[in-house]
């Protein structure tokens, strides 16, 4: 206890609280209220176990059509084929479940799982424990640059200021003061108030709370809680892609149950009782040709690689689909306070004798003489060892322009400091000099505190507060400073008693961070709006919004007048309004939910504890990594790891590559299905040889779809990709047109590849050997249409001569494969192929060349109808 004493012996509490008497908990009862209350930790998301996450996974419709299918084929004795399909299977849990466990693994990784640490008074002695096992009713020690563990009210303090941007947006610290013992806790920021809350930061000076409350408890708690109330989207990519994938599983449940009727009651007099059970297995291999099973993995890859491209970027992706969704955004709303600026002071001008300096523009050169003083006793009004950063950015200037100076006191003691009062927003400390029974005394504070200790006249004051006043339009803090000099050896109680004389003003700005201007601009030349959303003042962020290009800086709305505002009137105010400040988190949530009421697809940055309920409300949420909370990080899609706003540009332009990729690889992979729907039911309609068998099937889908996936998620954006407006809402993934295109194509394939059929039935080829040429056909054919669905921008030269290496890779592997096929015995047995002869080989370079030469032409006239 005599350490606390030695540092609060300048407050006079003494009447209300009793130092000696302050024992704080006993160990007994601490542990009681903990075992009641539970530990001061904040509501968060519960960590999947990799039983979950398998169970999650193993639940999908498609798997489970997928496995169903697989049983099936075993129990009707296809064990080869039931086996290739069961692996399928188990490649798409085993990389649905390593993407699910590494997303799980980043954010554990980005989270200080190092409890911070709380110093409390147990038993009258002070003890550090960790930060969860605080409980009510306990003594906190308040230091410098200590982070507050829990809610409660200040007993003890001395020039105590708390940043509480966390909780209120608000860039420059609070000032505190004691508690009365009647005044009720309120909410967060403003100066003067005798309250702390849990997450916020000591900056200067020093004190003792008592806690009166903890984890869910707290005010950052209940900003948690309300988590819980809010609904995630559903982004727009997994409801449609939802929707076809139902579409088409109907549709393959249809026709499966008409094959087989159709099949067994056309051949029951042929085959007798085998007819029904080949009449399943054809229906089987229908459902398997119509069940969009690729849709699946061609997602799980593009979201997982545009995660991984991210990553790059040093942006963390939480919900892969958001990437997609990002894309489409069309407002990005921006949290001020460490996401547009640095959220550090900068000594950026100076005033004294009526002329200005600019130090930010002249930090190369020496400070002229004539405002060494004002530095001087700036200095010598600031902590030796400073927190705060304003009195940082004081030292920090005093070291680099008045070091090896007569300006700068090393010897010097400090005998008294006079701290901040709720009547004089000043303080001074009060040095020793060299010269026998002589003080020097430094003051620094707002400007009217200053004027007041100098007691100026009406016309000084006038002109003093017009040159305060010019500071602070170009959005500048301003402390004035002041000197005096006192001789007596007993100091006086008030700040007041000493005769100070004005020395000059210091305006510091929290810098704009140097890459946001050119990302602001890139968002409007991408369509998107950006509204800049704030706890400062309207001034501070007017200045701000013009800095950094924001459109329509003289429209604010304050939180006040929208506390005012209806529901229908904010929706039709916000439509123009791009700046909001002084507002509250509830109101910052009012604001996402009228611009979603408005058809907009929202992404909303920001980093504090304040941001969580907007960040979960918003379509895509996006928080910042260094410096923001656990509390926002969970609640939002995206995480930028090192705060960059500039990477968020380049998340909207790999969002609209992925949408365009995805869109071109989904039209691909409907056209493929056409023709293999159709071989797979044209023999049964005509009564001719099956033509695809199940292994055949899951040899397509194994080898060449998901590979195609990787080909069009390597495809590179097209060169306008951000000079277009994001993607209409009403506009699908899959709409009429992409259908018509797609099918037309695939109905141009089936009739390239039936012509080779019927061909090689008509020239007496066997069972084997028609379908053996026709699905050498269909292979080939697969590979062109990955060439057309790439070049739906281009033309096909362009196509081949891309960097895509991706797309040659698939194509030798798709041709290597289809060769081991044709001619590896055990593998030419198990799909039931034969040999391909000199004549099996023109057939299908004819078929090849038709084919090839029908979407040159389409590409050509497309090209043409375009230009």
């Amino acid at each position: 206890m005599i350490l606390i004493q030695e540092e609060l012996e300048k407050i006079d509490m003494e009447k209300i609280f009793d130092l000696e008497n302050i024992t704080g908990l006993s160990e007994n009862e601490a542990a009681r209220i903990l075992d009641k209350e539970g530990f001061n930790e904040l509501p968060s998301q519960k960590k999947q176990s990799i039983f979950t996450i398998l169970i999650n996974i193993l639940f999908e419709p498609m798997l489970l059509l997928l496995s169903g299918s697989g049983l099936i084929y075993l129990i009707l004795g296809e064990s080869n084929d039931a086996l290739m399909l069961l692996f399928f299977v188990l490649v798409v849990v085993g990389i649905t479940f390593y993407q699910e466990r590494k997303s799980e693994r980043a954010l554990d990784a980005l989270k200080n799982l190092s409890s911070p640490r709380a110093l409390v008074i147990r038993n009258g002695k002070q003890r550090r424990i960790p930060g969860r096992e605080v409980v009510k009713e306990d003594i906190m020690v308040l230091r410098e640059g200590d982070r507050i563990p829990a809610d409660g009210n200040v007993l003890l303090c001395s020039n105590l200021l708390v940043d509480e941007s966390m909780l209120t947006g608000e860039s420059l610290a609070v000032r505190k003061s004691e508690w009365d013992g009647i005044t009720t806790p309120s909410n967060p920021g403003g100066d003067d108030t005798p309250f702390v809350y849990s997450g916020t930061l000591v900056i200067q000076g020093h004190g003792m709370a008592k806690v009166t409350g903890t984890g869910i408890h707290t005010e950052m708690g209940k900003i948690g809680k309300a988590l819980q109330t809010i609904t995630q989207e559903e982004t727009l990519l997994k409801k449609e892609t939802s929707y076809i994938v139902r579409s088409f599983a109907t549709a393959g449940i249809i026709l499966c149950v008409f094959v087989v009727i159709f099949y067994g009651m056309t051949r029951v007099t042929i085959e007798g009782d085998r007819a029904w059970l080949n009449g399943l297995l054809a229906g089987i291999s229908l459902s398997m040709a119509l069940i969009p099973e690729e849709f699946s993995v061609v997602l799980l890859i593009f979201l997982s690689m545009g995660a991984w491209r991210m990553s790059k970027m040093q942006v963390l992706t939480r919900k892969m689909p958001a990437i997609e969704t990002l894309g489409s955004a069309t407002v990005l709303c921006v949290d001020k306070t460490g996401t547009l600026t640095m959220n550090r002071m900068i000594l950026s001008s100076i005033f004294t004798r009526e002329e200005y300096y600019n130090v930010a523009q002249n930090e190369h050169l020496p400070l002229p003489e004539k405002f060494h003083e004002l530095l001087e006793f700036a200095n010598l009004a600031s902590q030796v060892d400073p927190f705060d950063p304003i009195e940082k950015e004081i030292k920090t200037g005093t070291d680099k322009f008045l070091s090896n100076s007569e300006h700068v006191h090393n010897n010097w003691k400090l005998i008294r400091e006079y701290p901040l009062s709720k009547n004089l927003l000043a303080l001074s400390n009060v040095w020793g000099s060299n010269e026998r029974k002589k003080h020097v005394i430094a003051a620094k504070g707002a400007p009217e505190a200053i004027i007041d200790l100098c007691h100026m006249d009406e016309v000084q004051k006038t002109e003093l507060l017009s040159s305060v006043q010019g500071m602070a339009d170009t959005g500048l803090r301003v402390l004035g400073v002041a000197r005096s000099i006192f001789s007596q050896e007993s100091l006086p109680l008030t700040q007041h008693d000493f005769k100070f004389e004005f020395i000059g003003l210091l305006g510091f700005t929290d810098p704009i961070r140097p890459s946001v201007h050119a990302a602001v601009s890139e968002c409007y030349t991408a369509g998107m709006r950006v509204i800049m959303i704030t706890g400062d003042f309207s001034g501070t962020a007017r200045h701000i919004a013009n800095q950094i290009g924001l459109k329509n800086a003289d429209h604010i709305i304050t939180g006040p007048e929208l506390a005012q505002m209806s529901t229908g009137e904010l929706q039709e105010k916000i439509k123009v309004t791009n700046i909001f400040a002084r507002v509250v988190p509830e109101q910052k949530l009012a604001i996402v939910n009228a611009l979603k009421a408005n058809g907009e697809i929202v992404a909303m940055t920001g980093d504090g504890v304040n941001d969580a309920p907007a960040l979960k409300s918003s379509h895509i949420g996006i928080a910042m990594g260094e410096r923001g909370t656990d509390v926002a990080r969970e609640s939002s899609a995206i995480v930028l790891l090192n705060d960059d706003f500039s990477s968020i540009v380049e998340a909207v332009r790999l969002g609209r590559r992925i949408f365009d990729n995805l869109k071109k690889a989904i039209s691909y992979i409907f056209s493929v299905h056409v023709p293999i729907a159709g071989l797979a039911i044209f023999p049964i309609l005509f009564e001719l040889p099956l033509i695809l068998l199940p292994a055949h099937i899951a040899f397509l889908e194994l080898i060449i779809d998901p590979a195609c996936s990787v080909v069009f998620e390597a495809q590179k954006e097209e060169k306008n990709i951000m000079q277009r407006p994001p993607r209409d809402l009403k506009v699908k993934l899959f709409d009429r047109k992409s259908l018509t295109r797609s099918l037309f194509q695939g109905l141009n394939v089936l009739f390239f590849v039936l012509i080779v059929f019927l061909l090689s039935i008509y020239l007496g080829k066997s069972e084997d050997e028609a379908r053996t040429i026709t699905f050498a056909m269909l292979v080939f054919a697969n590979l062109m249409l990955i060439i057309t669905n790439l070049s739906l921008e281009g033309s096909i030269l362009k196509t081949f001569n891309s960097r895509n290496r991706a797309l040659w890779i698939v194509i030798g592997g798709g041709l290597l494969s289809l060769v081991l096929v044709l001619y590896v015995p055990f593998l030419r047995e198990l799909f039931h192929f034969s040999i391909l002869h000199l004549d099996d080989l023109m057939i299908l370079v004819i078929g090849g060349i038709m084919s090839a030469a029908w979407i040159i032409l389409v590409n050509i006239k497309l090209k043409l109808r375009k230009d």
